[in-house]
């Protein structure tokens, strides 16, 4: 019994590793905001960014939750991602006041579903630095290479040339080989 007690406390601390690595999302994967959003676009261009991520949510949506746990958490996707853009959460039933891209005061849950047409959670909408949205996912991706292909999809600016399910047929294939 004692032989395998090795290699079962290397496990315990391999498991307690990899979990160190993992980084709060609310830190490090958003940006604080004062929900201003054309002041995010001028401090994204300031930071020589490519333009914003609203990440709309909801409280008790288990594909959020999900993104946050499985996703929004790893050191690569935060670093990835905050690189090119402002991330900033959108809470679609929120009543905080927000100032959208053409100045109007509204409430979160209006400037999701009035303005945005978001109704079901979670929503990625990429805006470039003029304030026009350039790619809109909604859902949950299936895993952290789905998410870095869809900002890689948006910084490479591929959204121009194709949708994203072709991107990431194109994108599984060639890992494939």
């Amino acid at each position: 019994m004692l032989r395998y007690w090795p290699a079962g406390l290397l496990l315990l601390f391999a498991g307690v590793a990899s979990a160190a690595a993992l980084r709060d999302p609310e830190t490090h994967f958003f940006n604080q905001t004062l929900g201003d959003f054309r002041e995010e676009l001028q401090i994204a261009r300031d930071e020589g960014k490519q333009g914003l991520l609203l990440f709309f949510e909801m409280d008790d949506c288990p594909f959020c939750a999900r993104m946050k746990r499985d996703v929004l958490n790893r050191p690569e996707v935060q670093d990835y991602y905050r690189a090119h853009f402002r991330i900033i959460p959108v809470d679609i039933e929120g009543d905080v006041e927000i100032t959208d891209f053409q100045g109007r005061e509204l409430p979160e849950k209006d400037f999701a579903f009035q303005i945005n047409r978001v109704r079901a959670t979670p929503v990625f909408l990429f805006y470039d630095l003029e304030g026009g949205q350039v790619a809109r996912y909604t859902g949950a991706t299936s895993g952290i290479d789905e998410f870095l292909w869809l900002g890689e999809y948006v910084v490479n600016r591929v959204y121009k040339d194709m949708p994203f399910t072709r991107y990431k047929r194109l994108k599984r294939s060639q890992a494939a080989q």
